[in-house]
């Protein structure tokens, strides 16, 4: 999964420089691949990113709950 990520990302970013190269001559088609680069990269890569980096986690530890927001308060008065 990791290097399906790496492809679209590097696919994504080939799209955006050839669209920065047809610029001077095809505007229209330049934008076309800077756009599908554009949602290459945040339309697959990172949600399918942040869903392999996130499995097995739990999502409470990343809240600001009132028991994560004791715990860091300890935490301070202890290094304090």
């Amino acid at each position: 999964m990791r290097y399906v990520v790496l492809l679209i990302v590097l696919a994504s970013l080939a799209a955006i420089a050839l669209g920065f190269s047809l610029m001077e001559e095809d505007p229209v088609a330049g934008n076309k691949y800077i756009g599908f680069g554009v949602v290459g990269l945040f339309l697959l890569a990172m949600p399918l990113f942040l869903v392999f980096e996130s499995r097995g986690k739990k999502m409470k530890d990343y809240m600001l709950t009132d028991e994560n927001l004791r715990k860091m308060r300890e935490n301070r008065e202890k290094n304090s």
